[in-house]
């Protein structure tokens, strides 16, 4: 069974989850659809940026209940190869050559949460709470905290997961988890038209290296840092968009990429 749909338009790859019946929750087969479709995106040749959203009225209440019965019986095992999967659709994500946008039109909560966490913009409605919840359940919020300490620093990432507290669209915006604060009725128009905008105006490379430059160098000492930055540099300047672009700069042309 389908529970996640891709579609192009224009040039944003579409990828929706489609289980509203569920809250749009997650199971290994969730997981595995989404970990397909963010794998199409990357390598379609048409698609230039990248939106996840959801059907329904929640963007994803997390893992949906059959699962979290499941999970009671599984072995050591098991429960590593389902926690590696979900590890491998987060990492998918936030390395993705492509920009990602989340397009949060209803809850997000615990692995809701945690595909905006690894979103690189997000967009949501006013209504929507976001939040970790895992702890009230005896359950931990491991992966995503690893991604989490990135987006908002360790004093709000404790804040949130250790408490499991809920937080309104306002709250995630104030401490950087979310972006972007949309009615739902321009919710769908004003993320296309910001994916469209970085499609013309961006070099897709530029976008490329400067997304794997944010997610590397932060893990490196001052030395280390500076020589990948400049490394990263010294690739940038040799491929065809630099070239297109510094071109079309000094002779003062109107770009479009």
């Amino acid at each position: 069974m389908s529970y996640v749909n891709y579609e192009v338009i224009e040039r944003t790859g579409c990828i929706t989850l489609s289980r509203p019946e569920k809250r749009n929750a997650l199971n290994f087969e969730v997981v595995q659809q989404l970990k397909e479709a963010f794998k199409n995106a990357e390598n379609d040749s048409n698609v230039k940026i990248v939106v996840l959203r959801s059907q329904g009225e929640v963007f994803c209440a997390g893992a949906d209940l059959e699962y979290l019965q499941q999970l009671q019986q599984n072995s050591y095992e098991d429960n590593l190869k389902d926690s590696m999967n979900l590890m491998e659709l987060y990492k998918l994500i936030y390395e993705l050559k492509k920009v990602v946008i989340a397009q949060v039109n209803g809850h997000a909560i615990a692995g809701g949460a945690g595909l905006v966490s690894v979103c690189d913009f997000s967009f949501t409605v006013p209504t929507a709470n976001f939040g970790y919840t895992e702890v009230k359940i005896g359950f931990i919020p491991a992966i995503v905290s690893v991604f989490l300490l990135k987006k908002i620093g360790e004093a709000k990432t404790k804040e949130l997961l250790l408490s499991g507290h809920t937080i309104s669209a306002i709250d995630a915006k104030h401490i950087g988890l979310v972006n972007f604060i949309e009615d739902s009725n321009k919710l769908e128009n004003t993320v296309m038209e910001f994916a469209e905008k970085l499609a013309v105006s961006n070099s897709g490379m530029s976008m490329e290296f400067t997304k794997k430059l944010i997610s590397q160098v932060q893990d490196l000492d001052l030395n280390q840092g500076l020589l990948f930055a400049a490394e990263m540099n010294a690739k940038a300047r040799s491929t065809d968009d630099c070239k297109k672009g510094i071109s079309s700069f000094l002779k003062k042309e109107k770009l479009s990429w």
